[in-house]
């Protein structure tokens, strides 16, 4: 993902967010849907990243893969957290979404 958005927490224009959907309720929901698609993506890459290091012998190349084990954790834990980039996404409207079984938009 970026590295562009802020890592910390901001405070935000609800109207803003309720733009695209007319409901700023379904627009949360939207948002934390989004949110554990990226956790669950951001999980599956660190275990994939993190599974050469699975080893149960005791050794002194361990000491420099725990290192390497410890670095690219801390990459993981320095990344902006994933309801800060659903919410990203979705303000500058790069979400897809729709309602199952709902009636189409009329243009």
């Amino acid at each position: 993902m970026s590295n562009a958005i802020s890592r910390n927490a901001e405070t935000r224009d609800l109207r803003h967010l309720e733009n695209e959907t007319s409901n700023v309720y379904l627009s949360a929901i939207i948002i934390s849907k989004r949110a554990n698609q990226i956790a669950e993506k951001q999980k599956e890459e660190l275990r994939n990243r993190l599974e050469p290091f699975l080893n149960d012998s005791d050794n002194l190349e361990e000491i420099q893969e725990n290192r390497e084990q410890i670095e690219i954790s801390m990459m993981y834990e320095r990344m902006p957290k994933p309801t800060l980039l659903a919410t990203q996404e979705f303000a500058d409207e790069k979400t897809y979404w729709r309602i199952p079984d709902a009636p189409e938009k009329p243009l």
